[in-house]
């Protein structure tokens, strides 16, 4: 669905902002995220559909526009669905020490 396709079917989103602060969006998110866990991923990760299949992870579920809002929200790459993502953000931790 494109920005003007919201627009005419009065669709909105929820996302999460760079303030982690929910806010309503005529386009959905490309990253999906758990709230508690502060980890951020694809829509399709597959650790994060076994969860919600098992039927936990829904309730602290977030959405992001970009990867860009995701980090600054605070939150981390996903081991399982952005692997080479999580590994730069683990030796940056790692580094910081």
């Amino acid at each position: 669905m494109t920005p003007r396709e919201g627009m005419m079917t009065g669709k909105t989103y929820t996302l999460l902002g760079a303030d982690r602060s929910p806010y309503e969006s005529v386009t959905p998110g490309i990253l999906g995220g758990h709230r508690g866990g502060r980890i951020y991923g694809r829509l399709d990760c597959p650790a994060a559909l076994r969860a919600i299949a098992k039927g936990g992870y829904v309730k602290n579920r977030v959405f992001f526009a970009n990867e860009a809002i995701a980090i600054a929200a605070g939150f981390r790459p996903c081991g399982a669905c952005l692997p080479e993502k999580y590994a730069l953000w683990k030796r940056s931790r790692e580094a910081a020490r």
